[in-house]
């Protein structure tokens, strides 16, 4: 056995949170096995399953959906779910109680919160910026807010915020971790910068809820939305979610007022009068399937403090790192993700010229990860059930996949 992988074995023998993986449906492979995923680092695109989720779920199902039907809304708590679990997800992301909503995909919350955000900053500001590396979702709602809002749009690298910053600056839509790079941006200075210059900020923290802190409160974040079904594990599709900060919330304009929303759903008025407090950020009828199974699989975070996820996080995928170099020719591949921890989410792309190809043998040898166009591979660890074995044996796998330096080169790692 190498020196890294005994290693490995210490780390795991002293990890806090080891004991959470039994919470989570996780394959147990050799490294052997050629057809089954032993080692799963694509948390950052789905989380893996609760154990308990299934049962859960289908109690909702039979019993809930099944036996008592319609009365459920009120007995079974469905009509009050979005802003209960939102009470949920807050701690995970420094919020109080009371200011997150669950419900819709991630698309439509950066479309409610940027339009609101356009609607606060008022009249007199013309332009919106927005993160030119996002996500191109956010960039397509982008665009259509500030056509919808008669603002003119800009995308602005996020080291390129403050400079960008103007009186004419409405509101400004950034990630908080890059999807492709790993990058984690600046919340706590940037929110600052835009504050200063008297415009809303609005964050989008799909890459960064559930794998380190975020701090909305203590930061005094405007807007923010996010995914569930990444390092949150709510499954696949799961309902996003919006946080309004509590003093804006009485003047948060959502663009999507739906009868959820409305002061009295069930007085059926042609007017409407938006409800109180994060509720105005409910539009429709929840999916109250994939609402109580995210709600079920947040119970994984019982007694989980994100600091010590934080933590783990960073050992992880500085383990990675150590164990890539280790295990790979020099420059055969670039690790493109910032070393430095102030500057790093908790993933791992590294840039080579085959990446395709090499997922493609990594998933067949039992190492999942994914693949980015055109020439990256990235790698998610999800500290709640990712082990140091599991990294270093995910790096000496890529290191017997990947095989000789390509005859281009790239820059030692």
């Amino acid at each position: 056995m190498s020196e890294l992988a005994l290693r490995a074995q210490k780390l795991d023998a002293e990890d806090e949170l080891a004991g959470v993986r039994s919470r989570f449906v996780l394959d147990t492979v050799s490294d052997h096995a050629a057809d089954a995923a032993g080692v799963y680092l694509d948390g950052n695109s789905l989380g893996a399953l609760p154990a308990h989720v299934p049962g859960r779920v289908e109690d909702v199902v039979r019993r809930q959906w099944g036996e008592l039907r319609i009365r459920s809304w009120d007995e079974s708590g469905w009509w009050t779910a979005p802003e209960r679990i939102g009470d949920r997800i807050a701690p995970l992301v420094g919020a109080a109680a009371g200011q997150i909503v669950v419900g819709d995909s991630t698309s439509v919350n950066v479309f409610k919160a940027l339009v609101g955000a356009v609607r606060l900053a008022g009249e007199g500001r013309t332009e919106i910026l927005v993160d030119a590396t996002t996500f191109p979702t956010d960039g397509y709602i982008a665009e259509s807010a500030a056509r919808l809002t008669g603002r003119t749009l800009r995308p602005v690298a996020p080291a390129d915020v403050r400079t960008a910053l103007s009186d004419r600056t409405a509101a400004v839509l950034l990630n908080h971790v890059d999807y492709r790079t790993g990058r984690l941006h600046d919340l706590p200075s940037l929110t600052a910068a835009i504050h200063a210059a008297g415009a809303v900020a609005v964050w989008d923290l799909c890459h960064s809820a559930g794998a380190l802190p975020v701090g909305l409160d203590e930061h005094g974040v405007d807007l923010a939305v996010g995914c569930t079904y990444k390092y949150l594990n709510g499954g696949p599709g799961s309902p996003a979610y919006l946080y309004v900060r509590r003093d804006l919330q009485d003047r948060f304009d959502s663009p999507l007022p739906g009868w959820n929303s409305h002061a009295e759903p069930f007085g059926m008025s042609p007017a409407y009068t938006p409800a109180p407090g994060a509720v105005r950020g409910r539009v429709g009828t929840p999916d109250i399937l994939s609402m109580l199974a995210l709600e079920a699989a947040l119970e994984v975070w019982d007694e989980v403090p994100v600091a010590a996820v934080r933590e783990k996080s960073l050992a992880l995928t500085d383990f990675f790192l150590e164990c890539v170099e280790a295990y790979l020719p020099a420059g055969r591949v670039e690790c493109v993700t910032p070393v430095a921890h102030e500057e790093r989410g908790s993933q791992i792309a590294l840039r080579c010229p085959d990446a395709g190809d090499v997922m493609k043998r990594l998933i067949e040898r039992g190492v999942v990860g994914d693949f980015r166009h055109p020439d990256v591979l990235r790698f998610g660890f999800t500290p709640l059930y990712v082990g140091f074995a599991d990294t270093e044996r995910a790096a000496r796998v890529l290191g017997e996949v990947a095989g000789a330096a390509p005859s281009n080169g790239t820059r030692a790692l």
